[in-house]
């Protein structure tokens, strides 16, 4: 009774309205549908369908919403059929089975409420929805990778020769999977599974085809094809056969670029063999290259001068020239890059002057020679001489000899009775196998009486063998040093020569008095090319490598094949000279290996290749200086005479188009190269030198501190050693003619000629003319000067003087004659003043005169200042003015 009718009416209405929506919609529990990826329908199973037990009163029995929750789905749930409850579920948008294959979400279902304004409205339970998305085969095969590359060895079968692969980005299994491969080239002995695997369909042959391209596509389970194919290149290895790979058969080396790499992209195919050790032998072949290799060819004293050996050595084979006649009637062989070589067949030999023959060896002194030997069939028993000293008449002692028997080299040496007078050490035998090898070696035998020691190629030898004798009784009959046999002078009915050598010989020398050290020895028969190691530091430490003295062998050893390899890529040639020998040089490469249990197990072929050393660029050794020297006598007379070759110039060049070795900068043209000289000669033209009167020679002072050795004669001076053009420069300057009768002298010639390695290179002749200065004839013209300057090549111009301009105006040419006429009548003034307080007198050194005028002209001078005529300079005398005297016939056509 206290509730008020405003509010029993709500509470009424609502308690009625509640009896009318009674109860709850009602759905599934799970629902599973499936969409096709693109499409927006989902098929659910089973059909979305809300019941409500309301049905049938309005509102409250009907189906108003399907709501869902959870995920974020991008689905949505939409009523058909509010009565009967009837929904569909569809997509949002596109759904993509590549980026979700499935989603799970959760539904419920909406009635209508009790009224049209949805009051009091009920929900369902929730349901859970899964919804799998269906693939559409959208994309198409891809290859792994842009290209494929294998290789298959010819002859042989293979079940898979390499193995394509293709992948696909749809997400279902029907479609991503690659079901099947093709090959699209024709006519190809290849075949591809479903797998990829590509074999060969028979036996490939390398001299048939070397390699193959075939294009494969790919097909996925839905038989959609690859957009593109992918190239599959296959190349055919012939069958393996250990070896060397990867080597030029030529190299080319030019002079002065140093080490040169010879293989370095070689390796060692051993076909997968299990290696223990590997041992390769590199041998350069130069034996066809001068004496055994590339050396130096200077003369033997310029070499010795160059090694640092000590003085006072005798060539006893020198080349033939009018003072060392006797090797004139040999053999030679220089057309080595004048590397003078004598050759022996059995029937030349050299009687040596008794002028050059040491006469006293004493206890120390040294013999070296080259030596080219092999042995002579049917000859064994025979000696073979090269040096031999014996009794020139009467009597057949040999003093001392040094020949080849047998194959051995016997040194022999009998000492007098008046520096020995007891059984003593004799004959020295050695036993080498260098001695008939027919190749090129160099011998030293230093005696230090007893002992007797051999270097060949700088290594020391011990004799095997020593026997002893008596010493020789003395006598004064003379002895004769022989070359190429053993004079025999006595014990026979004619004298003549005997055991005859067979071989070839040079740059045989003996030196008294000292003998000679490893270190020259060294020096005087070291090779200018051999092998070498490129960046040695780099080397691999498992390396090892051996050389031979020579530098002409190298040895390898390694167990690690990948080493080796990278070792053998560092082996260079190396030429040091700077105008070595051209040609060809062999290489010879050996190698063994060694597998693990097993002394050899693969056999590696040997391999031959050649080093082509190129011709160096040709110098062009150019003299240049004035070729006249015209001095006063008393400059002759002098102390120290005059400087013949005081401008002297010695310049080398080479073309570019030869080449830019040793020419710094290279530039086009001719270009200024530098290099050393062994020897210039100073020659005597026409008659020789009167030593009474007249000397061309060199101060000893003008040579210290130079390779450079002196000496000189009637015919001239020689200055040789290897040395650079600059200090022959110096010392050519240095060279001094003295005259100390140059009365007598009308002019004397001297011819100046230069050489490079022992004459293989030679510079121009250069001539050059000394002369007294005399008082000049007549005189033409004022300007004219009748005595040159020191040292100026002489210019004859004698009507006019020629300036820079050659023509010269009428107008200046009128000037100077008038200039002239007026100097003329001031000095036949002064003169005649001067002339009337002297008596008239005439001097033996004038000129001719007109026999009608009797002029003193004695002290009649006219001064000229230098001047420049066609470009040359004169020069005023210090101690005096340039005077020109002018006899009676220049003033009168003056």
């Amino acid at each position: 009774h206290l509730l008020s009718y405003h509010t029993l009416i709500p509470l009424i209405s609502k308690l009625s309205l509640s009896a009318l929506n009674k109860h709850k919609p009602w759905i599934e529990t799970s629902y599973h549908g499936v969409i096709t990826e693109n499409m927006d329908t989902v098929l659910l199973d089973p059909p979305l369908v809300a019941l409500d037990k309301d049905a049938p009163v309005p509102y409250a029995g009907e189906i108003c919403a399907f709501k869902i929750h959870g995920q974020e789905a991008p689905f949505e749930a939409v009523v058909l059929n509010r009565t009967s409850g009837e929904g569909v579920l569809r997509a949002k948008g596109p759904v993509d089975c590549e980026t979700q294959k499935e989603y799970t979400f959760i539904i419920q279902a909406y009635d209508c409420g009790a009224e049209a304004s949805g009051a009091s409205w009920k929900k369902s339970h929730k349901a859970v929805v899964h919804i799998q998305v269906d693939d559409v085969n959208e994309f198409s095969p891809v290859f792994r990778e842009p290209m494929y590359h294998a290789s298959a060895m010819e002859g042989k079968i293979y079940d898979s020769i390499l193995q394509v692969e293709a992948w696909d980005q749809d997400c279902s299994p029907q479609y991503s999977q690659i079901c099947n491969y093709d090959i699209v080239t024709s006519d190809t002995p290849f075949a591809i599974d479903r797998n990829g695997n590509i074999r060969n369909t028979e036996r490939l042959s390398y001299d048939k085809k070397q390699r193959y391209k075939v294009m494969v596509t790919a097909f996925d389970c839905g038989q959609k094809r690859a957009t593109e194919s992918v190239a599959v290149h296959i190349d055919v290895k012939p069958v393996c056969k250990p070896g060397w790979q990867g080597w030029n058969k030529q190299v080319d080396y030019e002079p002065g670029t140093g080490s040169k790499q010879l293989f370095p992209k070689m390796h060692l195919e051993t076909c997968d063999g299990p290696l223990s050790a590997v041992r390769a032998m590199v041998e350069l072949q130069t034996s066809h290259i001068g004496k055994g290799c590339d050396r130096e060819t200077y003369s033997e004293k310029s070499m010795q001068k160059l090694c640092g050996a000590a003085s006072g050595s005798t060539d006893l084979l020198p080349a033939p020239s009018v003072s060392t006649n006797w090797t004139a009637s040999l053999l030679t062989d220089s057309g080595r890059d004048s590397d003078l070589i004598f050759n022996f067949d059995g029937r030349q030999a050299a009687n040596v002057p008794e002028r050059v023959v040491p006469q006293n060896l004493t206890d120390q002194f040294t013999i070296a020679t080259w030596m080219k030997h092999g042995p002579s069939p049917g000859l064994r028993a025979e000696k073979e001489t090269l040096l031999c000293n014996s009794d020139k008449t009467e009597m057949n002692r040999h003093h001392y000899s040094l020949y080849v028997h047998n194959c051995r080299l016997v040194f022999l040496l009998r000492r007098d009775f008046t520096q020995v007078d007891t059984f003593r050490p004799a004959e020295f035998h050695w036993k080498l196998e260098q001695i008939c090898d027919k190749e090129w070696h160099y011998y030293v035998i230093n005696v230090e009486f007893p002992a007797v020691t051999l270097f060949v190629d700088g290594v020391t030898y011990e004799p095997y063998l020593v026997t002893d004798d008596w010493p020789i009784h003395p006598s004064s009959i003379d002895t004769q040093l022989t070359v190429g046999a053993c004079w025999q002078g006595g014990e026979v009915s004619t004298p003549r020569f005997t055991q005859f050598f067979r071989g070839s010989l040079s740059g045989l020398t003996i030196r008294p008095g000292r003998i000679e050290t490893q270190k020259v020895i060294s020096c005087l028969q070291a090779c200018k090319e051999g092998l070498d190691i490129h960046s040695l530091e780099s080397l691999g430490k498992d390396i090892k490598f051996h050389f031979n003295p020579a530098q002409s062998v190298l040895v390898m050893e390694g167990e690690d094949l990948e080493s080796v390899n990278t070792a053998m890529a560092k082996v260079s040639y190396i030429n040091s000279r700077q105008f070595p020998t051209a040609g060809l040089r062999q290489l010879h490469i050996t190698t063994t290996v060694q597998c693990f249990g097993e002394d050899i197990c693969i056999s590696i072929p040997d391999i031959k290749a050649l080093v082509m050393v190129l011709p160096p660029s040709e110098p062009r050794i150019t003299i240049a200086g004035s070729d006249q020297l015209v001095r006063p006598a008393a400059d002759l007379r002098g102390a120290m005479g005059v400087a013949p070759f005081k401008e002297l110039r010695i310049t080398s060049t080479v073309t570019k188009g030869d080449g830019c070795v040793f020419v710094h900068p290279c530039l086009p043209g001719v270009l200024e190269a530098m290099h050393n000289l062994d020897y210039c000669d100073v020659l005597v033209i026409g008659e020789e030198l009167n030593p009474e009167q007249e000397s061309l020679e060199i101060h000893h002072s003008s040579l210290m501190g130079k390779h450079l050795d002196a000496t000189n004669s009637t015919s001239g001076i020689s200055i040789y050693g290897v040395d650079s053009m600059a200090h022959y420069e110096e010392a050519l300057r240095q060279v001094r003619y003295r005259n100390w009768r140059p009365a007598t002298l009308t002019n004397r010639r001297f011819r100046l000629t230069c050489s490079e390695l022992n004459g293989r290179y030679t510079s121009n002749e250069f001539n050059l003319e000394v002369s007294l200065v005399h008082n000049t004839a007549p005189v033409e013209h004022v300007n004219h000067m009748a005595v040159q300057s020191q040292y100026m090549r002489s210019v004859h111009h004698p009507l006019m003087v020629h300036s820079v301009n050659s023509h010269i105006s009428a107008a200046t040419v009128v000037v100077v004659i008038c200039i002239a006429a007026l100097v003329c009548i001031v000095v036949l003034g002064i003169y005649r003043l001067h002339s009337t307080h002297q008596d008239s007198s005439k001097s033996e050194e004038d000129g001719a005169k007109e026999p009608e005028m009797d002029w003193d002209d004695s002290t009649l001078t006219i001064t000229v200042n230098p001047m420049e005529v066609r470009g040359h300079y004169t020069k005023e005398f210090p101690e005096k003015a340039l005077s020109t005297k002018i006899n009676s016939k220049a003033l009168m056509k003056i």
